[in-house]
């Protein structure tokens, strides 16, 4: 029996195109403030959502318990409730069916002996990620349940960059079995992407901040942080120590966002330039040429984002092309990898 063929490898990338899904349906939830719209957990049962009007209004009656009703929505009507259910109710419904999609398929591999011992391996890290982004994603939504109705933005963040990494992660091993031969060609230019990955994992996780913290409804201007009348470029300081504005801060936390940016930017073009000056595979040349135009793509999207205060189908854009940037950055790395 033929391992790692190609089956595998699509079913890796259905699981990838999944995860895709899933972050777009999980951005809508969070720009439209719906994830705390269903406060209880229930691994099988919640997957059917209010069938009549008496089990909405029980479920409506739950949500009148936490403080997201009782300080910000208590002027919410049944339809208004069933609006911020759904998203909800279908992002939690998506991790469920992407579960479903791994586990079945792979033990499905694993008793027909059609995964190699390092596949096999890679697939028990997914599982591992799998598991443990859905754990984060009920912890995330604990946190705003207590006192204060929204959720921790270091859960978010969590929450959120365990998404791009499971995404990464089985992005590559799809790769693996595509390209079970790789050639290092350029060890200087591997290490400048591979520091590109990581500083763009950074920029994601300060992404999630400025969602968390809704930072991105001030300092509405570029390329100045400025309010107002001011001309000069201003952020906040409220905090002491210093440093934990750039972390709980919404100024600060925008400040680094922005200006993360920038090096991400400067960087890609810095890996674009020295790879211009060695012999590339039609794929490498591929992978950094996306990586540019993406790049730019994101960039003029944080900005009008920005300038247009969050609009819902600009911030899902936005977290989207961060994704295909992820996406492309990952590419990139395996075409220049061992």
């Amino acid at each position: 029996m033929m391992k790692d063929h190609k089956k595998v490898m699509y079913w890796l990338l259905i699981g990838c195109a999944l995860i895709f899904i899933m972050v777009v349906v999980g951005g809508i939830t969070r720009l439209t403030h719906s994830g705390l719209s269903i406060s209880n957990y229930k691994l099988i049962s919640g997957t059917i959502p209010p069938l009549n009007e008496t089990e909405w209004q029980a479920a409506f009656d739950l949500y009148k318990q936490y403080p997201e009703y009782q300080k910000l929505n208590s002027n919410f009507t049944l339809a208004d409730f069933k609006d911020i259910y759904f998203w909800e109710w279908l992002h939690r419904v998506l991790g469920r069916f992407i579960g479903v999609v791994f586990i079945i398929p792979f033990l499905y591999f694993l008793l027909k002996k059609q995964l190699t011992k390092p596949t096999i391996k890679k697939c028990i890290v997914l599982l591992f990620l799998g598991g443990f982004q859905g754990f984060l994603g009920w912890y995330m939504v604990k946190s705003g349940l207590i006192d204060h109705p929204d959720v921790s933005h270091y859960r978010l963040a969590m929450h959120l960059t365990t998404a791009f990494i499971t995404f990464a992660y089985t992005f590559w091993v799809a790769l693996d079995l595509k390209f079970p031969e790789r050639k290092e060609i350029h060890k200087g230019l591997r290490n400048l992407i591979r520091l590109g990955l990581v500083l763009l994992l950074v920029q994601i996780i300060w992404g999630a901040f400025v969602a968390g913290l809704d930072a991105g409804w001030i300092h509405n201007h570029w390329p100045l942080m400025s309010d107002g009348e001011l001309i000069h470029e201003t952020v906040t300081i409220e905090q002491t120590p210093v440093w934990k504005n750039f972390v709980e801060g919404k100024s600060g936390v925008q400040f680094v966002h922005r200006y993360l940016a920038y090096i991400v930017v400067g960087l890609i073009i810095l890996i674009w330039h020295k790879s211009k000056k060695i012999n590339r595979t039609p794929l490498q040349t591929k992978g950094v040429r996306w990586l540019l135009i993406l790049v730019g793509v994101q960039f003029i999207l944080g900005v009008l984002t920005l300038l247009m205060h969050v609009p819902v189908v600009l911030g899902v854009l936005h977290q989207v092309f961060a994704f295909f940037l992820l996406a492309a950055m990952t590419f990139t790395l395996h075409r220049f990898s061992k």
